[in-house]
């Protein structure tokens, strides 16, 4: 289906483009084609250099056939006063030659010395530009660093940075779990007090609502016998011992 694929290309390129602009540093971009720049000029200073080396190369060889030319001169002239026409028109010949030779190298160490003129104007043009870059970086850079550091300032006094919310979260969990343990307290207070749960150091069978109800009742009835048994020793020494609250006569 052409539809579909087109579609999740574009949707894995947007994600792809997500992930490469939340990783990307400004200033690592920034330095980086600093670096290219730095490394083309440094191409094109090895460029002057090559012509120069070309250049005086070629400038060697010219002085060379310029003294060639006069060496050959000055045989032609020699060999012609002593009647030896053949060898001063040989000596000519050679002459006529390394001229040749000699305007072709001129030729070329002119074409040469434009190459390097253009070359130096191209390097002190890219020189410019470059350190023009390099003012911009470092202020784009400190611009983003500033706002960098605002953000995350403002994000932690807001609390909707990464780092905050994740605290953000941790606090709510830790909430949610305090009072889910302050609900099951209350519930087990509550079912205590219902006496539903049982008494575990208690000796015998386990007692139910009834069992406790009449332990209640037989332990109400103990306490009556004693009260009456009580108020009936009391009451038969009554004569022979003083009031409470009584002192004694003479005192």
């Amino acid at each position: 289906m052409p539809g579909l694929a087109g579609r999740m290309s574009t949707v894995m390129k947007a994600k792809i483009s997500r992930l490469l602009d939340r990783s990307e540093d400004p200033g690592e971009t920034l330095d980086y084609g600093y670096q290219k720049q730095v490394e083309h000029l440094q191409q094109v200073k090895k460029g002057i250099a090559d012509v120069v080396t070309s250049k005086k190369r070629l400038q060697m060889q010219s002085q060379k056939l310029e003294q060639q030319v006069v060496k050959l001169d000055t045989q032609a002239r020699q060999a012609l006063s002593q009647g030896r026409e053949d060898l001063a028109r040989a000596a000519l010949e050679r002459k006529s030659v390394a001229q040749t030779e000699l305007q072709s190298l001129d030729q070329q160490v002119n074409e040469l010395e434009a190459q390097q003129e253009q070359l130096t104007q191209a390097e002190q043009k890219l020189r410019g530009k470059i350190e023009a870059f390099r003012t911009k970086k470092e202020v784009i850079k400190a611009q983003y660093s500033a706002a960098e550091a605002q953000v995350k300032i403002s994000e932690a006094a807001t609390g909707v940075g990464e780092e905050m919310a994740d605290v953000g979260l941790a606090i709510q969990r830790a909430e949610d779990k305090t009072e889910q343990m302050r609900a099951r307290g209350a519930a087990v207070e509550e079912l205590e007090a219902a006496g539903t749960f049982e008494d575990l150091t208690q000796l015998g069978p386990p007692q139910d609502d009834i069992d406790r109800e009449l332990s209640q009742l037989g332990s109400g009835a103990q306490v009556d016998d004693e009260l009456a048994k009580m108020k009936t020793e009391l009451g038969s020494g009554e004569g022979d011992k003083p009031a409470l609250g009584e002192g004694r006569e003479g005192a």
